[in-house]
């Protein structure tokens, strides 16, 4: 799991409507992750799975349910075995032994960490050729008709998608949000979790191109207090 695999050059196909290649898009991965790091994609995967987690369970224990807590009979004399309350976790209608209580799931791990396993998790995908890239897709009216042949011309019928545009678009979202295990978001909304879990992704070259500048705008900003600390003269020197 702790395996590091090093990214490199990749040029992808960019493809039309009618699912032929119109040209193609160069980039270095590197510039998304140096390396793919399983351990830190498993562990933010497994992190946004536990905060879906409701924590709802709730079951009684022998001090919630009904009944006396009497003993049943004397402790001996009876010749059956010794006895105590009807609450007891052994008889029919007592409470449960190490009853669940209702709890809270969430935890979050470092902000940095998050956003480098959504960067790898993207690298991974586009690595492995599980990343489909168009020119455009935009719609003057929501038509799932039309949503479907692209995808049909594509390859892509009938597979777990996950349909990525540059920024929220209502008339998209509606040609998308009735075809049958196809999800859609904005580049803003990615996450590892969600880059993951479909078996292929279709993203516009505009999504690419957004999700790349948010990249370099959160690495020059991690940048910045480096260089500034830098430039600070030493204190109490002379």
């Amino acid at each position: 799991m702790g395996k590091k695999a090093v990214l490199g050059p990749v040029s992808i196909p960019i493809f039309d409507r009618a699912g032929q290649i119109v040209g193609r898009y160069d980039f270095d991965l590197a510039e998304l992750a140096p390396r793919i790091n399983k351990q830190l994609l498993h562990d933010v995967v497994v992190m946004y799975q536990a905060n879906q987690r409701l924590g709802t369970v709730k079951t009684k224990g022998r001090g919630e349910v009904a009944g006396s807590t009497r003993k049943l009979y004397r402790q001996k004399g009876t010749g059956r075995a010794r006895a105590g309350t009807r609450r007891s976790p052994i008889r029919r209608g007592g409470g449960h032994t190490h009853a669940l209580k209702p709890r809270d799931w969430y935890y979050r791990l470092p902000k940095q960490a998050v956003r480098l396993a959504t960067r790898m998790a993207l690298a991974a995908r586009i690595r492995d050729q599980e990343v489909v890239l168009l020119d455009e897709l935009n719609f003057a009216e929501p038509k799932t008709r039309e949503m479907a042949t692209i995808l049909k011309n594509l390859g892509l019928q009938g597979q777990q998608l996950l349909v990525v545009s540059e920024a929220y678009n209502l008339v998209t979202h509606k040609s998308i949000r009735n075809l049958d295990k196809v999800t859609t978001l904005p580049v803003g909304d990615l996450n590892a979790l969600e880059i993951l879990r479909p078996r292929r992704l279709l993203m516009t070259k505009a999504a690419l191109d957004e999700f790349r500048r948010k990249v370099k705008a959160t690495q020059r900003t991690a940048a910045e207090p480096k260089e500034k600390s830098a430039t600070l003269e030493p204190v109490g020197v002379g």
